[in-house]
């Protein structure tokens, strides 16, 4: 195990109900332009949200630095009301990019939307004690697969996470994972909507 998978090890780790949608306020993707990184942030000059679920609705936009790739999403409108995106698997919830951040893992892919996410699952995989303080309906541990919460994939896991955190750093074609590619895995649409009241 390397030193920085041995860092995210620790005693205990207290679920609050952190939930997944928390994490695509910023979002590492592969361009479709040029292949290398860009990055899915919500669309300038948009006020932040005050729940986290609003960002589900936000407008985006992604943006590449390596070829300047641009590119703006929006909410589809179904009965006056925002149809919103759904977070999780491999590709981002906004415009279905594969994520730039993801690894071969335990004979299966670990993926992140971006280091803030990746520390958030390393603090939680790494605990050998894990309390739920909140209902698990819509938190994001609760949610995760079993072969990431198996103590015989920890190690496995964590230096996952770490070459996840050195990934995050890179951002050129060449640097992509071999794993990031699409899949078509997102989840199936639950139809959330949002009637607005405010800016979106």
């Amino acid at each position: 195990m390397s030193r920085e998978a041995a860092h995210y090890k620790q005693v205990r780790h207290r679920d609050s109900g952190t939930w997944l949608v928390e994490f695509t306020s910023r979002v590492l993707v592969v361009c479709p332009g040029c292949g290398g990184r860009a990055l899915v942030i919500p669309l300038p000059g948009v006020a932040a949200p005050m729940y986290f679920s609003e960002l589900l609705f936000q407008p985006r936009r992604l943006a590449c630095a390596g070829c300047g790739a641009v590119a703006d999403w929006s909410a589809d409108e179904r009965g006056g009301g925002l149809v919103g995106a759904v977070p999780g698997g491999t590709e981002d919830p906004f415009f279905r990019r594969p994520l730039w951040l993801q690894v071969r893992c335990a004979g299966r892919v670990l993926w992140a939307y971006n280091e803030g996410h990746v520390d958030a699952v390393a603090a939680y995989v790494g605990a050998k004690l894990r309390e739920r303080l909140a209902s698990p309906t819509m938190a994001m541990f609760a949610r995760m697969p079993a072969w990431m919460k198996a103590a015989e994939h920890r190690d496995e896991v964590l230096a996952g996470l770490t070459a996840l955190r050195a990934l995050a750093q890179l951002s050129t074609p060449g640097d992509r994972s071999d794993a990031a590619h699409e899949r078509g895995d997102r989840p199936r649409h639950h139809g959330s909507r949002y009637f607005r009241g405010g800016p979106y």
